[in-house]
């Protein structure tokens, strides 16, 4: 054994060993300890890496989380706008239900045109004439049109009106009128020469005075009474006919002959226009220069309204831009006075686009139709929706507003202008009459 022992050992002190081994056995047990106490505190703990790893896919998922959250809320809010909505189409389906009974109760067949061919003078061919593109509400004017036509030609004499300011002027008489039992086609050749012989004149005297007058011209004094009263009859029945409706609201007062002069104008400069760019004098334009024409012409017309007119005139859309036109026939008119599509469309329009312009109008003054409005005001609001009126303009539509003469309306500022007023309904009836229109696009507001 001893020659075992490791050299170095060899000749220590017994005692000095046992106590560095007790020495090194306290060392052992505190190490034990201090070890136990760190798998105690320390044994469920990860590695940085791993931890930071964690710490980072919990917090994508944690956005995720928030994400599904807000998601789920967008959900949730959308489902209750569809329960609403789904609530509100039940009552809606539950009313139409109803309204659907009480038609089928109270409600008669819908009518058969093709009847009236037989009892219509001229026959089926005349009845597919006068009903062609017709809606049904059309179709009774034009049958009461042909009953009012038959006893019209039945009565041979009419009663005076009388002297009452409610009755025309051209019509105020007492006693007994004779029935001149002019044709359809009379009236209609007698209206235009009176509105030839009216956009030669000065136009100084009011519509129903000049009519009246023409009459006196054409047939003397003693007959200008009788054929006053026959030609009104028979526009107050065929309203429906373009040239005679016109008539009807000019002798009533019920639109200004000044739309009228304004819409021939148009229509004798678009005319113009397609002339000059027929520079081979053919008579015949592609579809687009058409287009150019219009878009020259009209400025302001928006493109799907310069497509109606390009549709009205003969565009489909198989056409392509080179096709040709006949220009010409745009503006033709058939014996009844009736124009084409084209320009009935372009009438529609500017019907459509003035009542846009009042609404605009009434919307920009933020009164109700009943309230009141000063001059200032209206000023102020035509300015704003169309910046572009010029000052003269602008004066023709307020003194047409409150039927002031242009010479007597007050200047911008003046004390004067808060006294005049008058109720919104009535300043936009005056001022549909009249030939309203816009002279400039109307500019954007600023966006937020």
């Amino acid at each position: 054994m001893s020659l075992a022992q490791s050299p170095g050992i060899w000749g220590e002190d017994p005692v000095k060993l046992t106590v560095a081994l007790k020495m090194t056995r306290q060392d052992l047990a505190r190490t034990q300890m201090e070890l136990n106490t760190m798998k105690a505190n320390f044994g469920d703990v990860v590695p940085r890496r791993d931890f930071e790893m964690q710490e980072k896919t919990n917090k994508d998922l944690q956005e995720q989380l928030d994400s599904l959250r807000d998601d789920y809320k967008e959900v949730c809010k959308e489902h209750e706008i569809l329960l609403q909505l789904h609530m509100n189409t039940l009552k809606e389906r539950d009313q139409f239900y109803s309204e659907l009974q009480e038609i089928q109760r109270t409600s008669t067949p819908r009518p058969d045109w093709t009847k009236c061919k037989d009892v219509v003078a001229g026959g089926p061919d005349r009845w597919q004439l006068l009903a062609k593109g017709k809606n049904s509400d059309q179709l009774v004017d034009v049958l009461l049109e042909e009953i009012g036509e038959g006893l019209l030609q039945e009565k041979d004499f009419f009663s005076g009106l009388g002297y009452e300011e409610s009755v025309p002027p051209f019509l105020r008489f007492d006693g007994v009128v004779e029935n001149k039992k002019p044709t359809k086609k009379d009236v209609i050749n007698l209206l235009r020469d009176a509105w030839k012989e009216r956009l030669t004149e000065e136009q100084k005297e009011k519509f129903p005075d000049f009519f009246f007058n023409f009459l006196e011209r054409r047939f003397g004094p003693a007959d200008a009474m009788a054929w006053a009263y026959s030609i009104f009859e028979n526009i107050k029945l065929f309203r429906s006919n373009e040239i005679m409706g016109q008539f009807y609201a000019l002798l009533m007062g019920k639109r200004s002959e000044s739309v009228y002069i304004k819409q021939k104008e148009t229509i004798a400069e678009l005319l113009k226009e397609m002339t000059n760019v027929d520079s081979q004098n053919e008579g015949l334009l592609t579809m687009e220069q058409l287009r150019t024409v219009l878009k020259s012409t009209f400025p302001f017309k928006k493109e799907e309204k310069i497509q109606e007119l390009m549709e009205a005139g003969g565009w489909h859309p198989n056409s392509s831009n080179a096709d040709l036109l006949n220009y010409h026939s745009l503006f033709i008119e058939d014996e009844e006075g009736q124009s084409v599509p084209f320009v009935q469309k372009l009438w529609e329009q500017y019907l459509d686009e003035k009542d846009k312009y009042l609404k605009e109008l009434k919307q920009q003054l933020g009164l109700e139709l009943r309230d009141k409005v000063t001059l200032p005001k209206v000023r102020e609001a035509l300015m704003i929706i169309d910046s572009k009126l010029d000052k003269q303009t602008l004066n023709s539509y307020l003194s047409q507003a409150f039927q002031l003469p242009v010479t007597k309306l007050p200047e911008e500022g003046e004390e004067m202008e808060e006294d005049i007023v008058i109720l919104l309904q009535t300043a936009l009836e005056r001022l549909q009459m009249a030939d309203i229109r816009r002279m400039g696009p109307r500019e954007q507001e600023p966006a937020n």
